[in-house]
Order: C-alpha cells, then structure tokens, then sequence
C-alpha cells in the first residue's frame, strides 16, 4: 500500500502542477514578421541571428507540412505563443528563484538531482533558463555550461555562430525553419581537448504556459578525447488546448571523443512533441543516444548520427509508451560515411489503450563506408487489442563491403507470467507493470539510478492511466 501511494502522490505533485497565469511577457499569438522582429529585440540579438531568425522564417513559409508520421491537423500556429517569458532572470543561487517557480522543479527533482552528484544544472521554464549552475572543479576544467543566450552574447559567440544550425539546417523541414525563427533558450556545452567529464551535466524543461511552444536549442561540442555524459528532462502540465515543442539538439563528436545523450520525456497529452536532434561524429569518435518517451498526443523523434569519420560509431537504445489518445512515431537514423564505422539500434516499444506507436529506422551506408557495420532490433509490446504497433525499416546501402541486419518482434503479456506473479502475492495491476518494466530495462539499466527510478514510476504511472 504504501508504495501505491508514493506513485498518487507523484502523479499529484509532478503531472497536475497548475498553470501560472502572471507570466512577465507571453508573446502575441502567431508567427509573423513582426513577431520575429519583436522577439529578436526582445532577446537582444546581434545582427546575425536576428537576420538567421527572418530568413528562417521564409524559409518555413516555403515549406510544406511534412507528409510522414502522424496528422498533426490539431496544431493550429496562429494559437501558439511562440514566446513567454517567466517571471524570473536567471540565477546560479536557487535560493534566488522565485517561490512558485522552484516549487514546481523542487517537485520534479530540481534541483534535487544536483545535490545526487550532477557536475551541472540548467533549468529552463517556458521560454527562458531560470536556474544555471556548474560545479566549481568542473568548470576548473574548463568546461563551458552555460545558457544559449549568455554564450551567443559573450566570449563564445564566435563558437555558436560556426556551429549553430550547421548540423540541422532551416531547410531541412518545415519545422527547423520554424525552430530557426523563434528558438528560445536551451544550453551551450564545451568540453576541451582530452578533458574527461566523469559526473553528468543534465538540463530539465518545462513548459508550463497554456497554449505555448518551447523551442530550446542545444548545442554541444565534445574536443578531440574527450568525454561526456548530458541528461535532459522534459515535462508539462495537460491543458485542453494544443501545446508545441519543436526544440533542436546538435552534437558535435570531435576524433575519438565520447557522448552519451539521455533523454527522459514526460510532455503532456495535449503537447506536439516535433524535435529535431543530430550528432556528427569524427574518426574514432562515439555518440550514444538513450531515450525514454511517455508523453505527447502527436511526436515525431528520430535523433540522426552522422558517422563521418573512419571507426566512428554510434548506439541508439530507446523505448517508447503509447496510451490512450497519444500517437508516437519515433526511431532513429544513421549514415556511415567513414570506414569501418558501426552502429547499432535496440528498442522497445509499449501501446496501451488504443495507443499507435511507429517505429521508423533509417539506415544510409555511403559508398566510401567500406567495412560497415549495423544492426537494428526492435521489440514492440501491445497490452490490449486496441493498441497498434508498426515498424518501417529503411536501408540505403551503397557499397558491397557492408555488414547490415534488421529484426523486429512483436507480442504481448504472457498470462502466464501474469499469473506466476500474481501467484507470488503481487496484484494483477503491479504484475502487469513489473513485466513492463522489465520489458524497457535496456534503457532504465543505461540511465543513473535517479533516473531509472523516475522512468519505472512513469511506467507504473502510464500503467495506471494516471498521466494526462
């Protein structure tokens, strides 16, 4: 009984945390000239950035509504604030942030998890960072953790304007050129040569205003040898109107360094979760991605590794949980353009309560990528007869010399087991959750214990019907 209700009062505490009605600033519904104009004065940009923003813009003009994954009919741009700014600077004190503000991260861990031995905290609700700080021997590294605005503004600048949108461009689809045009927020990472990170820097998102998009971008430059392991989170409260979260992520996996990029998300079930996430990895170099999505009513997620240098590798380990109402297509991408490169996809995905969950792999091994190797497996868990569950393989493969493999299963809970562990004393409810967490411990086994805990709960939670 006891752990029953430590998941109640979770679900209580984290998932239903009401709106804040008296935001600073919330930017005028819509996506116009003047919008971007007014956003980019708002941000205070250099010249470069404001004319990135409108270029961007025309750019998404252009563009059609991408025709694969899910309808996303429901998003209406004209009802989206694409900017609202939280009653709150940035801080490197918590002490420092307003009360309602930190009550709803202190609910979510924040910054709990800095004190369980995180080398760095950023965290950002709606459009800005309210909370920013890196450990004193880390920085003494020289490492760089710092918000987007401080390091496109700063000493920096010069770094973000090569990097930023190089690797997911405005033109790639629709929505990167919306993300290039009204992008807000995010983290700013730079590991020097041969410098070893040995405890993780993590970043939490919320959106909390109603009706609204959060479009962070985050950017991360791991130098020659050197390693690193970032954690992001994401959550926002269910409203009855649409929500957006089109942010971008762009990795940049220099000769033989090394990046493991979890992902926890918990978006709501009124939120269109669009996300645009890249790596390009060097000779030698190694990008890990580990992902757990539970939330969203439309998502489309497919980090993409680019293996440009020879021996470069990159591993994709991921689940996803669809309920009721939520139609997740998500999966991963790979090119190999270096030789003797590898890869490797392991999934798990879970439909409940007429839930639709795709997973899209997407395989390109150039010509020049003699010696390649890949692998894709992926495990799909339907709970109920209304629930689907679909897997589309792609493989592009340009050269004889390659070593290239697709499997994909498909099943349900074993009554059976079910009853073994009902047998043993467990209600049918908690067997039920037990096998699906064992199900997706590929990816809670890949995360720090923290947060393995927090997607078990999730997943418990996702059981119950509990998260809106």
């Amino acid at each position: 009984m006891a752990e029953k209700s430590q998941v109640d009062d979770i679900d209580r505490s984290i998932y239903d945390i009401k709106d804040v009605e008296d935001d600073d600033y919330r930017m005028e519904e819509g996506l116009t000239e003047a919008i971007i104009e007014k956003l980019s004065n708002e941000k205070e940009d250099p010249e470069w950035m404001r004319q990135f923003r409108l270029e961007s813009l025309k750019i998404y003009n252009e563009k059609e509504i991408p025709d694969w994954g899910p309808s996303i009919e429901g998003l209406d741009m004209d009802h989206i604030a694409t900017y609202v700014r939280p009653k709150s600077s940035m801080h490197n004190n918590w002490d420092n942030v307003p009360q309602d503000i930190k009550d709803t991260f202190e609910r979510l861990g924040i910054p709990e998890a800095e004190r369980k031995s995180l080398a760095g905290v950023g965290a950002q609700y709606d459009s800005e960072l309210v909370y920013h700080n890196v450990k004193d021997e880390v920085a003494a590294q020289g490492v760089v953790y710092t918000d987007m605005e401080s390091a496109l503004k700063g000493e920096y600048a010069d770094m973000v304007k090569e990097y930023f949108m190089k690797l997911v461009t405005p033109r790639d689809h629709k929505f990167a050129a919306l993300h290039g045009a009204v992008w807000s927020g995010g983290s700013f990472v730079y590991v020097p040569k041969n410098t070893e990170v040995s405890i993780p820097l993590q970043s939490y998102f919320r959106l909390n205003a109603k009706g609204a998009g959060q479009f962070e971008h985050t950017l991360i430059i791991v130098d020659e040898g050197a390693s690193l392991h970032f954690i992001e989170g994401c959550s926002a409260p269910k409203y009855n109107v649409a929500n957006l979260h089109a942010g971008c992520v762009e990795l940049y996996i220099k000769k033989n360094a090394k990046l493991r990029y979890s992902t926890i998300e918990n978006w709501s079930k009124n939120m269109y979760n669009l996300n645009t996430k890249r790596a390009l990895v060097e000779e030698g170099g190694a990008v890990e991605w580990v992902s757990g999505s539970f939330g969203s009513h439309v998502g489309y997620l497919y980090p993409m590794s680019v293996l440009k240098g020879d021996n470069s590798r990159m591993e994709f380990t991921g689940v996803t949980f669809a309920g009721n109402g939520q139609n997740l297509d998500t999966g991963a991408k790979v090119v190999h353009i270096g030789k003797n490169t590898s890869s490797y996809m392991n999934t798990r995905s879970i439909s409940k309560s007429g839930g639709i969950s795709t997973f899209r792999s997407s395989v390109v091994v150039q010509k020049s990528a003699t010696g390649a190797k890949s692998a894709v497996s992926c495990e799909s868990l339907m709970l109920d007869s209304e629930s689907r569950s679909d897997t589309i393989p792609a493989m592009d493969i340009r050269t004889k010399d390659a070593n290239v493999g697709h499997e994909a299963k498909i099943g349900s809970i074993s009554d059976d087991a079910v009853f073994y562990l009902m047998s043993r004393g467990m209600s049918e409810e908690d067997a039920r959750a037990l096998i699906v967490s064992g199900f997706a411990d590929n990816v809670s086994k890949e995360l720090p214990l923290e947060y393995a805990v927090e997607m078990n709960n999730l997943i418990r939670l996702e059981m119950k019907g509990s998260i809106g």
